[in-house]
C-alpha cells in the first residue's frame, strides 16, 4: 500500500510538471500588441482595420486611433492596417517580448479617393451592417466638396435630406418631409434645443467645426426620446489630437452669389493625456441673388433692384473649445461653444405692411442689415466623461444651453394697438419678438456584454425655461421638463444574423404661463362696450407618458445584406401647438393652437438592401409609418379682423397620416478613374381623416432624381483629383395642402472639383463648385419663401481651401 501511495504522488507530480511545462511553451508562443494608427495629418483614425498575418486576426482601432491584440501567436509576420481612402500600410513583425508596443502608424490618403466620391466609407458600411435603422455617415471632406450657406444645405445632396432654407445663411432639417420639432439634432451627444419649431429659425452649427455627421433616415425616438419621430441628425465629436502634437488648419471661403467671405481657424495639442482643440468661424455675405427682377408677394409685383433680394445679407461669428484628460480606461472632455448670427428678412415679405418698405434705403448697399431682422446667440457647455468598470462601459453627459432670439421691426399697431408706441413700454420699440430658451441636461448609459448580448442601458433627464419678449405675441412663456429611461439589446446569433430589441419610456411636462394684451382692447357684453386688457393665453399645464419600442434585425452576407426595423415613436406637443394666439408676420397668418392635443403617435416599419461587388454598389430603403394622431396646423375659412389684421386663421388639429416612399442609390466603376452614381428619393403622403383628408402634408418634398459622373485622375504632384458633374431632376409637386401651390419640376446642374496640393507633410485641399450652373429659374417646394413664388438662387462660385499645419509633432 505505501508503495503504492508513493507511486501515485509520484505520477501527480509528473502530470504536473508537464502541464506546466505545456502552459510555459504555450504562453512563450503568444504575445500581446498595442499601437495606433493616424492619418498624415496626425489625426487619430477611428475604425481603421488592423489584421496580424498569418492567422488573419482582426481588429479596429478605437477613437484614439490605438488598437490591441492580445495572446496572439509569437510566430505572427506582419500587421496590415488599412483605412477608406488611405494607402494600406504593411507592417514588419519581430515578437521577441511578451509585450510589444509598436511605432506608430501614418497612414496617407490615396491618389485617387473614390470612397470620398461616394460619401460612405468603410466606417459608414460596418455601422449599417450593425445597425437596424437606416443610417447615412459623411465626414468633413464631403461638407467641404459640397459646401453651402448651412449645415443641412450641405448634406441635402444626399437622398431623403432636404432643406427648409431660409435665405442663403440658414436653413433646417428636413428627412423624408419629417421637419420642425419632429427630427432632433445631437452635437456632442448633446440634444441641439433651440427655436425649431419655426421656418424662419435655422440651425445654430458650425459647419466648419463638424467632423462626421451620421444621419438616421426615420423614427428613432427609442434612443433620443421625444422629437425624434422623423429622424435625427447625430454631429459626432471631433477625433482627439496625436499625443505630442501642436498643429490646426485654416479654411478659408468665398462666394459669387452673395459675396460672402470668411472662414474658419483652428487650432489643436495636446501632451501624454491632456489636450485643447479650439476654432473660430467668421461670415459675413451680402443681399443674394435670384434669376428674375420681379417676385409676385401675394399678388403685388415687387422689382428686385440688379436681382438682389434686398435684406438678406448676414454676419456670423462662431467661437469654440473643448479640452480634455484621455486616459485608457478613462476621459473627461468639457466642450463650450458660442454661435452667433445677425441676418435680414426678405423686407418685402415681412411684417404687416410689406408694401410700405423703402427701397431706396435697402438699395443702397447689398451688404447692410436694415429691418425686419434676426439675431440669434446659442451658448452651449458639455461635460461627456466615460470610464470603464469591468465589463462595464460607463458614460455620463451634462449639458446647459442657452438660446437668445430677437426679431427686430418697426412697430406697426393693428387692432387695438396704440398708433404710438408707449415711452413706458417694458420692450424697445423695435423688439417684435424675444425668446430666451435655457437648457439643462443629464444623461447617463452602461453598455455591457452577457454571451452573445450587447446591452446599452440609459437615463436622460431635461429642463427647459423659456422667457418671451417683445412688444407682439405668438406663443406664451413656458418651462418643460423630460425625463426618460431605456434599455438595448443588440443580439449576435452567428456572423449572419443580428437581431435588435428596444424598449424605452417617457415621461414629459409643460407648464405654460398666462400671457395678457399690454393694451386694452374694445369688449361689448350684454350691450355694454367696455376696455379690457384681453387675455391671450391662460395658465396650463399638460402631463405626457409614453411607451415605446423597437425591434429589428440583420442579414450580412459578403456582398448582399438585409435589414428590418419596426417600431413606434411618440412626441409631445409644443407650446405653439398647445398655446399660440398671435399673428406670424413671416407667414401672414394669425395661428391659434389646441391646449387639448394629444401626443403624437407613430408606427412605423424601414427596410434597408444593400448589395456590394468589385464595381456596383446598390442601396434600396423602402419606409412605411402610420400616425393616427398627426398634429397638424389647418388653414380655415375665418379671418382676425382685429387682431390679426385681416389675416386668415389658422387653427391647430390632429388627423390620422399615413406616409410611405424611400430612397435607392446606386453606383458604378465604369474604369479606374470614372465612376457614376444614381440617387433617386420618393415621399407619399395622405392625410386619412379630418378637415384635410385626401390632402398630402406640408413641405412634402417632391420625388427626384440625382445622377452624378465622378472622374479622378491621376496626377503628378496632386492628390484625390475629382472633377464631377450633378444632374438633378425633381418632379412637378402637384400634391399640396392650401395655401401651398403646386410647384413645376427643374432641372438643375451642378459642377464641383477639387485637389490636394502636397505641402512638408501636410495636404493642402483646394475645392470649386459651380451650384446651378446654367443659372436656371425654378421652385423649391420646401423652401420658406415657396408661397411668394421666389425662385432659387441664381448661378453660385464657391472656393473652399484648407490648409493644414503642424507647429510640433514630438514621436
Amino acid at each position: 500500500m505505501k508503495n503504492e501511495y508513493k507511486s501515485n504522488r509520484l505520477r501527480i507530480i509528473y502530470l504536473l510538471l508537464f502541464c506546466a511545462v505545456i502552459f510555459t511553451k504555450v504562453s512563450a508562443q503568444t504575445v500581446n500588441i498595442s499601437g495606433s494608427v493616424f492619418s498624415n495629418s496626425h489625426k487619430p483614425l477611428e475604425a481603421a482595420t488592423v489584421t496580424i498575418y498569418p492567422s488573419s486576426i482582426t481588429t479596429f482601432t478605437n477613437k484614439e486611433g490605438a488598437y490591441y491584440f492580445n495572446e496572439i501567436p509569437k510566430n505572427s509576420k506582419k500587421l496590415i492596417v488599412s483605412y477608406s481612402g488611405y494607402i494600406k500600410s504593411e507592417i514588419e513583425l519581430s515578437l521577441d517580448k511578451n509585450s510589444n508596443v509598436q511605432p506608430d502608424i501614418i497612414l496617407h490618403q490615396e491618389v485617387k479617393e473614390l470612397q470620398e466620391v461616394v460619401i460612405k466609407d468603410n466606417y459608414a458600411t460596418r455601422l449599417n451592417k450593425k445597425e437596424s435603422l437606416n443610417i447615412d455617415v459623411v465626414n468633413s471632406s464631403f461638407i467641404q466638396r459640397n459646401l453651402g450657406g448651412s449645415l443641412m444645405q450641405s448634406l441635402q445632396r444626399l437622398p431623403g435630406v432636404k432643406t427648409i432654407s431660409i435665405g442663403s445663411g440658414g436653413s433646417k432639417p428636413l428627412i423624408r418631409g419629417l421637419s420642425f420639432n419632429q427630427v432632433i439634432v445631437v452635437e456632442n451627444g448633446i440634444k441641439h434645443e433651440g427655436q425649431q419649431w419655426g421656418a424662419d429659425h435655422g440651425l445654430e452649427i458650425d459647419q466648419y467645426a463638424v467632423n462626421r455627421v451620421e444621419i438616421i433616415k426615420g423614427p428613432s425616438s427609442f434612443i433620443y426620446g421625444s422629437d425624434a419621430i422623423g429622424g435625427a441628425i447625430n454631429i459626432k465629436p471631433l477625433a482627439f489630437p496625436a499625443k505630442h502634437t501642436l498643429g490646426g488648419t485654416i479654411d478659408i471661403t468665398g462666394k459669387s452669389n452673395n459675396e460672402q467671405y470668411g472662414g474658419s481657424f483652428n487650432l489643436f495639442g495636446r501632451n501624454e493625456k491632456w489636450f485643447f482643440d479650439t476654432r473660430i468661424t467668421t461670415m459675413d455675405y451680402g443681399d443674394y441673388r435670384v434669376p428674375t427682377d420681379v417676385v409676385q408677394v401675394y399678388n403685388y409685383a415687387v422689382p428686385l433692384y440688379k436681382n438682389h433680394l434686398r435684406n438678406t445679407a448676414g454676419r456670423e461669428l462662431d467661437l469654440h473649445a473643448s479640452t480634455g484628460y484621455i486616459g485608457q480606461k478613462f476621459k473627461s472632455v468639457l466642450y463650450v461653444s458660442n454661435v452667433y448670427s445677425k441676418t435680414g428678412f426678405f423686407a418685402n415679405a415681412h411684417g404687416l405692411e410689406p408694401r410700405n418698405v423703402d427701397t431706396e434705403l435697402h438699395d443702397k448697399s447689398s451688404r447692410d442689415i436694415q429691418m425686419p431682422y434676426q439675431e440669434v446667440n446659442h451658448t452651449k457647455i458639455s461635460n461627456t466623461t466615460s470610464f470603464q468598470l469591468g465589463e462595464h462601459q460607463l458614460e455620463t453627459q451634462l449639458g446647459f444651453q442657452k438660446n437668445f432670439r430677437r426679431e427686430w421691426s418697426h412697430y406697426v399697431n393693428h387692432g387695438y394697438m396704440p398708433p404710438i408706441y408707449p415711452d413706458d413700454m417694458y420692450a424697445p420699440k423695435d423688439l417684435e419678438r424675444q425668446y430666451d430658451k435655457e437648457v439643462f441636461s443629464a444623461s447617463a448609459k452602461d453598455e455591457f456584454s452577457l454571451g452573445n448580448h450587447q446591452f446599452t442601458v440609459g437615463v436622460n433627464t431635461e429642463l427647459q425655461q423659456n422667457k418671451i419678449g417683445g412688444w407682439s405675441f405668438l406663443i406664451p412663456a413656458f418651462t418643460q421638463v423630460n425625463a426618460g429611461a431605456f434599455a438595448y439589446d443588440k443580439i449576435q446569433l452567428n456572423e449572419k444574423w443580428l437581431l435588435h430589441a428596444a424598449l424605452r419610456l417617457d415621461y414629459g411636462k409643460i407648464k405654460m404661463k398666462q400671457y395678457t394684451d399690454w393694451f386694452e382692447s374694445e369688449v361689448t357684453t350684454n350691450g355694454q362696450t367696455n376696455f379690457e386688457y384681453l387675455e391671450r393665453s391662460e395658465e396650463l399645464t399638460r402631463t405626457f407618458k409614453s411607451f415605446t419600442w423597437s425591434a429589428g434585425v440583420n442579414y450580412n452576407l459578403e456582398k448582399f445584406s438585409l435589414k428590418a426595423n419596426a417600431g413606434t415613436s411618440f412626441r409631445m406637443p409644443i407650446a405653439k401647438e398647445l398655446a399660440s394666439n398671435g399673428v406670424n408676420y413671416h407667414y401672414f397668418r394669425f395661428e391659434k393652437g389646441d391646449p387639448n392635443l394629444s401626443a403624437e403617435q407613430s408606427y412605423q416599419l424601414d427596410l434597408g438592401l444593400e448589395w456590394q461587388d468589385h464595381k456596383w454598389s446598390v442601396q434600396l430603403s423602402p419606409f412605411f409609418n402610420y400616425f393616427p394622431n398627426y398634429i397638424y396646423l389647418n388653414p380655415t375659412s375665418q379671418h382676425d379682423i382685429y387682431y390679426g389684421a385681416g389675416n386668415q386663421v389658422f387653427e391647430y388639429e390632429q388627423s390620422k397620416v399615413m406616409r410611405y416612399g424611400g430612397e435607392l442609390q446606386t453606383r458604378y466603376q465604369f474604369l479606374k478613374s470614372l465612376s457614376g452614381e444614381i440617387l433617386v428619393e420618393y415621399l407619399y403622403s395622405e392625410q386619412l381623416s379630418g378637415s384635410k383628408k385626401g390632402y398630402t402634408l406640408p413641405f412634402s418634398p417632391p420625388a427626384s432624381v440625382l445622377f452624378g459622373l465622378t472622374y479622378s485622375p491621376e496626377i503628378k504632384n496632386l492628390r484625390g483629383t475629382y472633377f464631377s458633374l450633378d444632374y438633378r431632376f425633381t418632379a412637378e409637386q402637384n400634391q399640396i395642402v392650401p395655401p401651398e401651390k403646386k410647384t413645376a419640376s427643374s432641372n438643375v446642374f451642378n459642377l464641383a472639383l477639387g485637389t490636394k496640393i502636397r505641402t512638408g507633410q501636410q495636404d493642402l485641399a483646394i475645392s470649386l463648385q459651380v451650384q446651378n450652373l446654367f443659372n436656371a429659374k425654378y421652385l423649391n417646394h420646401t423652401s420658406f419663401y415657396r408661397l411668394i413664388e421666389l425662385p432659387e438662387a441664381s448661378r453660385n462660385i464657391i472656393l473652399s481651401v484648407k490648409i493644414p499645419f503642424l507647429i510640433h509633432n514630438q514621436k
